[in-house]
Formats: structure tokens, C-alpha cells, sequence
């Protein structure tokens, strides 16, 4: 089953993003159905499969369900897309790809989901570490640092939430450095953020902004390895 449902990724990771050039795509969202590059792309998919299975006809039906699915899939995310769905648009199109393909792995090597394993208390505790990880502690640094909110943060001149996703990104690695046991990895984290932000801090015309960053900084750090060596005792004493 392991070995199936890998071939059938590996042979979507090469249709949908190794061969599949910046210009088919552009062409498809401009001429949507009446794009060649449409056609192209599925035939692309096709020999992928054809490869990846070596040739075992054995999959017709998988590879039928997998090359219709698809066209139909990216038909309707190119009729659907805006410039403002585009990113959920992608995130569902991957996700209706993957499920076609479980859905097809289950053909062949039918096995049974037990939805009890999902209240495992190692996965609950799992998924409420990492929820702390990120929301939480989102929300409980916004909390905090709104105190000494900079006003002179020239917003203008930043992604909109780049910092927001920075900082649960950053949370997000020192938490599996913790749980990994690579303690290490924390510090090069350390030293590259630091290493990026010297010309925001060597252009501060007061320590205002050092403060707030190095407040912002530790705090971050902080709840990161807190839910870290938090979620490691725990898991301990669940055996």
C-alpha cells in the first residue's frame, strides 16, 4: 500500500510541478478549457503514471480515475480562480489530488481507516502542542507586546503578516528541534535571525526598536521551547 500510494506522489510531483513550465500555466489561466497547454499537461500526468508504474496495465482503472479526476479538478480551479482565491484554490486543488489518489490506493490495497486512532492520546497531545505552538502563542505575544506596540514600524515598507507568519514558522522549528532533540538547531535559528535583523537594529535611531524586537525575539523563543520541553514530559508520562 506505502509503495503504491508513494508512486502515485511521486508521479503527481512530477506532472503537476517538475514538468510543468510557468508558461503552460499562465497560458491555462488565460484561455482556460480552449488551452492546449491544458491537454498537454494531463498527457504529462499520463506518462508519468505510465513510467512511475513501468508500464503495468494492471492500474488501468487507477490511472483512468487519476487522469479524469485531474482534468476535471484543474478545470474547475481555472474557472473558480481570482486573484484573491488563488492561494485557497491551491490548497484545495493539492488536497482533491490526494484524496483521488488514496482514494485509488484503496482500490488496489483496500485498508481501513480507524477514526478512534485520531483520539490517541499521543496525537491529541500532538496536535495541542502544536496549536500552542503557533495560535496561542500568536495570540498571547500579540497580547503581551501590545504594551509597547512601535508605532514607527514604517508597516508600509513590510509584507502584510510577514511577521506574524515569521514568528509561528520560527516557533514551529524550535519545536521540532525540542521534540528531534537537536537543542543546537536553536542556536544557528538564533544567530540567523539575528544576522537578518542587524540593519533594522544598526538603523534604529534609539533602543526603542532593539527592545521591541529582542522583547518580541525571547518571548517567541520562549513559548516555543516551553510547549517543546512541555509536550517531551508529557509524552513521558503517557509511555
Amino acid at each position: 500500500m506505502i509503495i503504491l500510494f508513494i508512486k502515485l506522489i511521486l508521479a503527481h510531483f512530477i506532472g503537476d510541478f517538475l514538468l510543468q513550465p510557468q508558461k503552460w500555466v499562465e497560458h491555462k489561466e488565460s484561455r482556460k478549457h480552449k488551452s492546449k497547454y491544458l491537454y498537454y499537461h494531463i498527457l504529462v500526468h499520463f506518462a508519468a503514471l505510465l513510467v512511475v508504474l513501468q508500464f503495468n496495465f494492471e492500474y488501468w482503472l487507477g490511472f483512468l480515475i487519476i487522469i479524469l479526476s485531474h482534468y476535471i479538478i484543474d478545470l474547475i480551479k481555472l474557472k473558480l480562480k481570482t486573484k484573491s482565491n488563488a492561494r485557497l484554490l491551491f490548497g484545495l486543488d493539492q488536497l482533491a489530488h490526494l484524496i483521488v489518489i488514496a482514494i485509488v490506493v484503496s482500490v488496489y490495497k483496500p485498508y481501513a481507516l480507524n477514526i478512534n486512532s485520531l483520539y490517541n492520546p499521543k496525537f491529541l497531545l500532538l496536535i495541542t502542542a502544536i496549536l500552542g505552538v503557533t495560535v496561542v502563542s500568536s495570540i498571547i505575544m500579540k497580547t503581551v507586546i501590545s504594551k509597547w506596540y512601535f508605532k514607527e514600524n514604517n508597516s508600509n515598507l513590510s509584507l502584510e503578516n510577514a511577521g506574524a507568519f515569521i514568528g509561528i514558522l520560527e516557533r514551529l522549528f524550535v519545536f521540532v528541534l525540542i521534540i528531534s532533540q537537536h537543542w543546537t538547531g536553536i542556536g544557528f535559528l538564533i544567530a540567523a535571525k539575528s544576522v537578518l535583523r542587524f540593519s533594522d537594529l544598526s538603523k534604529a535611531k534609539d533602543r526603542k526598536l532593539t527592545e521591541y524586537i529582542l522583547i518580541g525575539t525571547l518571548l517567541s523563543y520562549g513559548l516555543a521551547v516551553l510547549f517543546g520541553i512541555s509536550y517531551e514530559y508529557l509524552l513521558g508520562l503517557l509511555g
